[in-house]
């Protein structure tokens, strides 16, 4: 089954935007998704319409806003979209004023009727898949770090503690006592015993287990 991409296509010249379309529907691995829009206002609707495109194809020569000001919108929105723009020829200093505003890629208008736009696509899409698996690595990382660091302060409070109920427990335990007190000793003393595993198991975290518990409330798996 063919992987879907939706492609927000914002694009002014008729004959263009055909070829595009033509080009995206005979790809043999992908199915491109595409809603054209001819205007930079037009497509910002559309996005706010439904921010679940992919890519967003933008030309910069656009009627009414043009390319960099629809991307500044975007952007002062909140939109991580990736945006890849299609150009008449290759401005150096347009590419570096929409690089600085996040823009993923560069294609020229000749370009479009070879493989270089699907695999553009493929790629600048490939590299935010990428990028996203980073930071998510790193914010867990820095997340277990955080944790070990909580984990030592509260153990050190904890241990000994723990350790002299369990030893006054079992002291208890071994002494003439009533049963129903026994009882309740050793459920104390599986309780300590229980605690003093989830610590252990807490110290020696190496990755990050945190689960949804109810609502908005999240906690640490330690089970087996």
């Amino acid at each position: 089954m063919k992987e879907r991409i939706n492609i927000l296509m914002i694009e002014d010249n008729d004959d263009f935007g055909k070829l595009v379309e033509l080009y995206l529907s005979q790809h043999p691995d992908y199915l491109f998704n595409l809603d054209w829009k001819k205007t930079g206002e037009d497509g910002l609707k559309a996005f706010v319409a439904n921010p679940n495109f992919h890519v967003i194809l933008m030309d910069y020569n656009l009627p009414g806003m043009n390319g960099v000001e629809v991307t500044s919108a975007l952007v002062q929105r909140g939109v991580t979209t990736p945006i890849v723009f299609i150009t008449v020829n290759r401005d150096f200093n347009l590419a570096v004023e929409t690089m600085k505003l996040g823009v993923e890629d560069f294609l020229v208008k000749e370009e479009i009727s070879t493989p270089v736009l699907p695999r553009t696509i493929v790629s600048v899409l490939e590299r935010v898949r990428l990028r996203q698996q980073l930071s998510a690595l790193e914010i867990s990382s820095q997340r277990i770090e955080a944790i070990q660091e909580l984990v030592l302060g509260i153990s050190q409070d904890l241990v000994t503690p723990l350790d002299a109920m369990k030893k006054n427990v079992d002291l208890l335990t071994q002494s003439r006592i009533a049963t129903d007190m026994r009882m309740y000793l050793r459920i104390i003393s599986e309780n300590v015993e229980r605690m003093q595993v989830k610590l252990s198991r807490l110290k020696s975290l190496k990755e990050d287990r945190t689960v949804q518990y109810i609502k908005n409330i999240k906690m640490i798996d330690i089970s087996d």
